[in-house]
């Protein structure tokens, strides 16, 4: 049984938005080479599995090998895989304004790309698999993030104080019918202006900046609009402050990103776990490719109140996760050890000081930035030492 729990060693995704120093930093993590450290995976995605770091073997051959001991039977037939992703993100720029898919239009559309041969790693590929991606944020550093449209109340008092003629005549439409249909059609054809149309509309966006603001959420707006440009100079993703909720957490608070919610990060470093999928479509912040029927098609045009944005956790730290696919909790282990019985694999992320995991006699010594994985047939498992976990499990 010993065989089921093992440390891992984790891949770390090089992503040119991530930051330099925040794993060293945080989890005493070298980064010789000087590299952007933009995001630390422990899972099973074949973009970055993870491996049992006493064999080296990969942690999808060995879930595949023996699925029923490392994951347990009803997850194995409910998904067939290790249902979530869990990463340590680190953004020291910001990353695009993304929406991801509902679980049936994952299926409908990885399935029409597949039958209209456009391949996997193509950059107008949409689908990269059958599957939806809600994810839950935990901060471990300050953390700036938008999430989920803005009440509309707010999105028209913005646009009425930047005042830009050019998207005069969408706006007095949006005006007219401010509801989901109204919003719909004005952030449709604010994603379908044209690169004239655009240049346009950010050249009035830019000499509004000039005069600032006169109202608080006017100015936080300002200042994001202005944070953005440094990297995104040209984008329509300049306008995303104007109506995206802009959130600012704490290390120890959390927020949930439901399906259909249009999402970005901006700075900061904190946990993420997710369903394990990797579908993006895009609307803003980025070079890469934008499929806007797609994007609206996928898009959900109701307000987030923004103080329902934040999520809190029961009196034993787990977190209230609306889908099935992932858990997440935070334990706080101090001198008397901790008994944890299983009802799935797990994957455990040190934080924060010194952690025994042991089950079955077998014993790992986690430090600050190390995981273990945790086979569902051990039952249970106990945690002795001093520090913070962060729990990973369904």
């Amino acid at each position: 049984m010993q065989k089921y729990l093992f440390k891992l060693d984790n891949v770390i995704q090089n992503y040119s938005w991530g930051s330099k120093t925040s794993l060293a930093k945080l989890f005493d993590i070298a980064n010789p080479n000087n590299q952007p450290q933009a995001e630390l995976w422990m899972g099973a995605h074949s973009n970055g599995c993870s491996k049992n770091a006493e064999t080296g073997e990969l942690l999808s051959e060995l879930i595949n090998q023996d699925i029923a001991n490392y994951l347990g039977n009803q997850t194995a037939s409910c998904f067939g895989e290790l249902p979530f992703l869990f990463k340590v993100l680190c953004a020291a720029e910001p990353l695009s304004i993304q929406v991801h898919p509902n679980k049936a239009n994952a299926e409908l559309g990885f399935s029409k790309e597949n039958k209209l041969g456009i391949d996997l790693k193509a950059p107008n590929r949409n689908y990269k698999d059958p599957n939806h991606k809600p994810e839950l944020v935990y901060a471990l550093t300050k953390y700036k993030a938008m999430n989920g449209f803005r009440p509309i109340e707010q999105i028209i008092a913005l646009f009425e104080e930047m005042n830009l003629a050019p998207l005069t005549d969408s706006f007095s439409r949006f005006k007219d019918q401010p509801n989901s249909e109204g919003l719909k059609l004005f952030f449709k054809e604010i994603m379908s202006l044209s690169e004239a149309q655009k240049q346009v509309t950010l050249k009035a966006l830019f000499e509004r900046l000039k005069q600032g603001s006169e109202t608080e959420q006017g100015k936080q707006a300002v200042k994001y609009i202005h944070h953005f440009a440094q990297f995104y100079s040209n984008d329509i993703g300049l306008l995303s402050p104007l109506l995206f909720n802009l959130v600012e957490l704490q290390p120890n608070e959390a927020m949930f990103l439901y399906a259909e919610t249009p999402h970005a990060y901006i700075e900061g470093t904190g946990l993420e776990i997710m369903a394990n999928s990797d579908n993006v479509l895009r609307a803003g912040l980025t070079p890469k490719y934008i499929d806007v029927p797609e994007l609206i098609a996928n898009t959900k045009f109701e307000s987030i109140l923004p103080e329902r944005i934040k999520m809190q956790p029961n009196a034993e730290n787990e977190y209230p996760i609306p889908v099935d696919d992932f858990k997440f909790a935070i334990i706080n282990v101090q001198k008397q050890a901790k008994n944890i019985p299983l009802n799935s694999a797990e994957i455990l992320f040190c934080i924060e000081g010194n952690i025994c995991v042991s089950s079955f006699g077998k014993e790992i010594m986690l430090k600050k930035g190390e995981s273990v994985f945790v086979g569902y047939c051990l039952g249970n498992y106990q945690l002795t030492g001093l520090g913070i976990i962060a729990r990973a499990y369904c």
